[in-house]
């Protein structure tokens, strides 16, 4: 009988995770640069005496969707979308090097380049653009960053730092921040052939239509491991009573 629950238990916790990796895709359906969650899990068989052929589904290294979401023209001078698998370079609010795919930026109050969350841009170098005061910016497709004050001549400021993950070795994890880094959490070299588009943002990769469906799939999947375990409890009343007949 404990066979019976184990399975369902475990196909439970599975269900219950995927709904909220499901539901976390959906509530960010809007989010410019947004990677989908991806559920994953591993099999983890039981140790002990008569528990060899028990196993649970947890929970995995959560993965990623990394295909490109649809591109909309903002023809904003300060809003760009990263071209291909390249991510911008970031600096998080611990101070280490992250990786985006969000490109709304905008000039701080500080005079610094800032992306999502109000975080620094980060160049080439691994350091923060600053930018002068009532300059206008503009921001070519190779991410060189230039500032313009008044009549003068423009000025280049840097490059914004773009990688792009290309092996298993540079597989980048999202954090608990939103943010991806590299496996290891060592900052990843600046491809100078990456690319992006200039006056454009990246909308989110999660497909909102499948998301649902996926949740209305999970839902009944849910209800049937619980039924598998009302009828496990069933069968052991009902064993239990032809036994005390047996007695």
């Amino acid at each position: 009988m404990d066979r019976v629950i184990y399975t369902a238990l475990s196909g439970a916790n599975a269900a219950m995770h995927r709904q909220q990796v499901l539901s976390h895709n959906l509530a960010n359906v809007s989010t410019n640069g947004f990677r989908a969650e991806l559920a994953t899990f591993r099999s983890v068989p039981l140790r002990g005496e008569g528990a060899t052929t028990r196993a649970f589904a947890l929970e995995a290294t959560a993965g990623h969707l990394d295909t490109p979401g649809t591109l909309t023209s903002t023809g904003r001078n300060l809003d760009v979308a990263a071209v291909g698998r390249a991510y911008f370079a970031i600096q998080a609010l611990d101070g280490t090097e992250a990786y985006t795919r969000a490109g709304a930026l905008q000039v701080s109050a500080q005079g610094q380049l800032v992306g999502h969350a109000g975080l620094p841009m980060l160049d080439d170098a691994g350091a923060p653009i600053n930018i002068p005061d009532n300059a206008r910016v503009t921001i070519g497709r190779d991410g060189t960053v230039s500032a313009r004050v008044g009549d003068e001549a423009p000025q280049v400021l840097g490059r914004l730092k773009l990688v792009t993950p290309d092996d298993e070795a540079q597989r980048l994890v999202r954090g608990d921040d939103g943010l991806f880094r590299s496996v290891d959490g060592a900052p990843l070299p600046a491809d100078p052939a990456a690319t992006l588009a200039d006056g454009m943002l990246e909308g989110s990769n999660v497909n909102a239509v499948e998301a649902m469906v996926g949740l209305i799939a999970v839902q009944r999947q849910y209800e049937l491991q619980m039924r598998m375990l009302q009828n496990a409890e069933k069968n052991d009343q009902t064993a239990s009573q032809l036994l005390g007949l047996g007695g």
